[in-house]
């Protein structure tokens, strides 16, 4: 029957199935394809970007900040003290606690490089030095439940324009300002203004874009100390009463100063206090009593904190006490592979030994004291805790290569190695991220208060 004797309505009933079949015998080979393409090439994409995917979370997992995780948190076997409550809580207010984590994979490396900063002592130059492997450069700090940001050089500039920042105390003080000066010379490179002492023991820079002034004072004990010589005694003496006058006297001039003392300490000695002599350490040969050093240690920092809370010229200085720094040596310390590690020590790995517990909880100690008389006329003080990451990482020594290319001419018989003072770049870059993160707090706090 022709469509035309149809009646209007079965006619249109009849036009709109044609037109559909129409439109279903058009879009046939579309919906094939479209079909195929689903069912073939789908997965293919996904199995495509499924590595890239895993890759991506591999190094810069979200809650990491482009870090991956890769050694656990290494547990003491000893109960060390926990640090002031001024360390563990972000200038965020977040809480924070920077001394326990662990050490994660960064596939950034650092900021600077052995021939990019110039102001790195010879002996901590390990890249220009010739040391092989670069492992040690890519690895940071993750504190548990909260992020570690990179050091930021402008930010840094920022909050301490226009003032004096003063690193006093041993070479741990030179190596942790020596670090930061390269961390700063990205933005802005340090002038050299002053020098002087045996090894450059007290310098000064300049940081002319934003008026900031940044010193070094030698001074192993802080108060007044004799070192031993070759030609004279071979002990030193320390008048644990007295603060060292070679910075002592420059006190007023500093509005920022980073305290680092530890290891002279182990050194043979005798004590002091008001000309009267109160015994001393590893003295076989002397009519003095044995009283070792923890007792001595404490009263010299007691009395460099001090002497800083009572210069009265209404200045509101800001002190910062660096913890211990633990050393890892094995074995006989001039014997080659003193450290041989290349990687992080893992948990229960390297166990926090006693000294390194002591040393560092009579800081916390001391500077919590400080820290209630200090708020009274307007002085902050801050541990900053670095014994625990510090002691995770047996592999950024200079070792060997505190020499240039100590193996170029065959292993020698004997080899000198550095296991105290850090490569740079290395492990000691996250001290200065930490510092900034208590100087970024305390600004937010002074915002606060209306400072």
């Amino acid at each position: 029957m022709f469509p035309s004797l149809k009646s209007p309505k079965a006619l249109t009933a009849h036009t709109k199935r044609e037109n559909k079949s129409k439109r279903e015998m058009g879009a046939g080979p579309l919906k094939d394809q479209t079909h195929f393409l689903t069912k073939r090439l789908l997965p293919c994409v996904i199995y495509a970007l499924l590595p890239l995917a895993l890759f991506r979370f591999y190094f810069y997992p979200p809650s990491f900040n482009e870090s991956l995780e890769k050694a656990p948190q290494d547990k003491p076997i000893i109960v060390i003290k926990p640090s002031s409550k001024a360390t563990n809580e972000k200038f965020s207010g977040i809480p924070c606690d920077y001394t326990s984590g662990k050490w994660v994979r960064d596939m950034l490396g650092p900021r600077y490089n052995g021939t990019s900063c110039t102001t790195i002592k010879d002996g901590q130059n390990c890249m220009s030095h010739g040391r092989p492997d670069l492992g040690y450069l890519y690895w940071r700090w993750k504190p548990k439940g909260c992020n570690l940001p990179r050091f930021e050089p402008s930010t840094f500039l920022r909050i301490v324009e226009n003032k004096h920042l003063a690193f006093v105390g041993d070479s741990m003080a030179r190596n942790q300002l020596e670090s930061l000066l390269c961390l700063l010379s990205e933005a802005s490179p340090p002038h050299l203004v002053y020098r002087d002492g045996e090894e450059n023991k007290f310098r000064r820079w300049h940081i002319s874009s934003h008026n900031i002034t940044v010193s070094i004072y030698w001074s192993p004990f802080l108060v007044k100390g004799i070192e031993k010589s070759a030609s004279g005694f071979n002990h030193n003496r320390l008048y644990v009463d007295l603060v060292d006058d070679r910075w002592g006297s420059e006190m007023g001039q500093m509005d920022v100063i980073v305290l680092s003392i530890g290891h002279w300490f182990l050194h043979p000695a005798v004590y002091l206090e008001k000309d009267l002599v109160l015994g001393c350490h590893f003295c076989p040969n002397m009519n003095h009593t044995e009283i070792g050093f923890y007792q001595v240690f404490r009263k010299s920092l007691r009395t460099a904190l001090k002497a800083i809370s009572d210069v009265q010229d209404g200045k509101k200085r800001q002190i910062i006490v660096t913890t211990f720094s633990p050393s890892h040596f094995e074995g006989d310390w001039d014997k080659a592979g003193a450290c041989p590690k290349k990687m992080p020590s893992k948990e229960g790995e390297k166990a926090m030994e006693s000294m390194d517990v002591e040393m560092r909880n009579i800081e916390i100690e001391e500077v919590e004291v400080a820290m209630k008389n200090g708020a009274q006329i307007g002085l902050q003080f801050e541990t900053l805790d670095i014994t625990k990451l510090s002691l995770m990482r047996p592999d950024g020594h200079p070792g060997p290569y505190m020499y240039p290319f100590p193996f170029a001419h065959g292993v020698p018989e004997r080899v000198q190695n550095d296991c105290v003072h850090w490569c740079l770049p290395g492990p000691i870059d996250t001290w200065n991220e930490i510092l900034l993160e208590v100087m970024k707090r305390w600004e937010v706090q002074a915002n606060r208060d209306g400072l």
